[in-house]
């Protein structure tokens, strides 16, 4: 066992002990990043953490086939939290685990370990993939609607204001986590809030944003609200985004930055256009929801179009600009995901797409900083700008057949991913909606 592992594993036993930890949950996800829990008790704690907890993975979405089923959790010391919103008397820790076969060797559709493994491609070219989430969401007053709790705007303060109120008790949450948390406010749409975590490598990104999720609900369950990461749960209104910004280190400094204007180096230009060569590629992965479309259109702030820009935001790829000049704050803005899918399979296929560039040494075209929304069909085929997919099936199909996200994915990973966003394709496409019956019943 390495050196550092077998550190934090006495760490965690000692903090299991002296902090009378009840119950410990291994944390991972599914395919679709639904988060996942089995729980032990300190007793047997030590063994787990020296060869892993069995579970039948066949009841996992995208792990196995029946009949080569058994799994194991075998965590990662590392990340070991006691949970705030557990019982003083009764405190529940948590770690999250990457998912072994029997013997030890990693599991193909763990999103955990294919993170790790496109990770790994970046670390042999010397890169340190960092990024920084802002996660946008909605609070309502129940699951059975979309009631909201204010009528607050973008960085509103409203008081009375429960939702200002639940926000600061979930960065506290999420800070006694070890969760630092950059900013937080109102968004645009009444009762939408967004929460900023601070920039760090993509792994613990990815481990705290299902952490962050689920104290989000739990802090909003907690005081009878309802908190949702729906793309687009309401018509007319912005839908929620999780827009990326992302870079490179190398050798601990910002391969994205050039000390001369306009401070973007080659290799973030290369990277920038391989993210934006790929981006109708990996569009079902970064928004895999047939819900996350209704939010991918005209008119709310979100992108539609293959573009990139430094001040336009109805782009698809924005160049910060708040301190320019500044190494550390040089990034690129990826502004497609949504806070619903799976931040492990979304940060891969992103990376991949990135790397990609920059080994392919992809050319960076002009910035798009007029109002691409108003500008005609003609205008923007003139320019060359091409547009997203606009429905869960279209991007589904060029998902499946690009040879990028298959290699970042995996076979088992993607032909699993493909075959449960088909059925869930088929599943909507055969409602009749309550718009049709509006629409049609009069008249029809």
């Amino acid at each position: 066992m390495p050196e550092g592992r077998e550190a934090a594993k006495e760490q965690v036993l000692k903090t299991t002990r002296d902090g009378n930890i009840k119950l410990i949950s291994l944390w991972f996800t599914d395919i679709l990043g639904f988060l996942k829990s089995l729980d032990i008790t300190p007793r047997e704690l030590e063994t787990v953490l020296g060869h892993g907890a069995g579970f039948d993975g066949s009841s996992i979405e995208g792990f196995a086939r029946i009949d080569e089923s058994d799994m194991v959790a075998f965590p990662d010391p590392a990340t070991f939290q006691v949970l705030p919103w557990s019982l003083p008397q009764h405190p529940v820790a948590r770690m999250f685990c990457d998912v072994l076969k029997p013997g030890g060797e990693a599991f193909e559709g763990d999103p955990r370990y294919i993170l790790k493994r496109n990770l790994q491609r970046a670390t042999d070219q010397g890169y340190t993939f960092n990024v920084g989430p802002e996660l946008e969401y909605f609070y309502f007053k129940n699951a059975e609607g979309t009631d909201t709790l204010d009528e607050g705007g973008y960085f509103d303060l409203t008081p009375p204001d429960i939702a200002s109120d639940l926000r600061l008790e979930t960065i506290l949450a999420l800070e006694q986590m070890g969760i630092t948390v950059q900013s937080s406010h109102h968004e645009v749409a009444t009762s939408q809030h967004e929460i900023d975590l601070l920039y760090t490598d993509a792994l613990t990104i990815a481990d705290s944003i299902m952490t962050s999720r689920l104290v989000i609900k739990e802090i909003a369950q907690k005081h009878g609200i309802y908190a949702t990461f729906m793309p687009k749960p309401i018509l007319g209104v912005n839908g929620s985004g999780m827009h990326v910004h992302q870079s490179l280190f190398k050798n601990g400094r910002n391969a994205f930055f050039d000390e001369n204007p306009p401070y973007l180096s080659k290799v973030a230009r290369h990277y920038t256009a391989g993210l934006l060569k790929h981006a109708p590629e990996i569009t079902s992965i970064v928004s895999q929801w047939v819900n996350s479309y209704k939010r991918l259109v005209p008119g709310y702030e979100a992108p539609v179009y293959l573009s990139w820009a430094r001040r336009n935001r109805s782009d698809m790829i924005r160049v910060p600009e708040y301190q320019p000049g500044q190494e550390n704050a040089t990034r690129i803005e990826f502004r497609v995901p949504d806070p619903a899918g799976n931040p492990y399979l979304v940060f891969s296929v992103m990376l991949a797409a990135g790397l990609e560039g920059i080994e392919k040494e992809y050319e960076l075209g002009d910035p798009i900083e007029n109002n691409i929304f108003q500008m005609t069909d003609q205008e923007r085929e003139e320019r060359g700008i091409g547009h997203l997919p606009r429905n869960l099936s279209e991007a589904i199909s060029i998902t499946e057949n690009s040879a990028l996200v298959k290699k970042a994915l995996g076979d088992h990973l993607f032909n699993s991913f493909i075959e449960n966003k088909k059925i869930e394709w088929n599943l909507y496409r055969i409602q009749v909606t309550e718009y049709e019956l509006k629409r049609y019943l009069p008249i029809l």
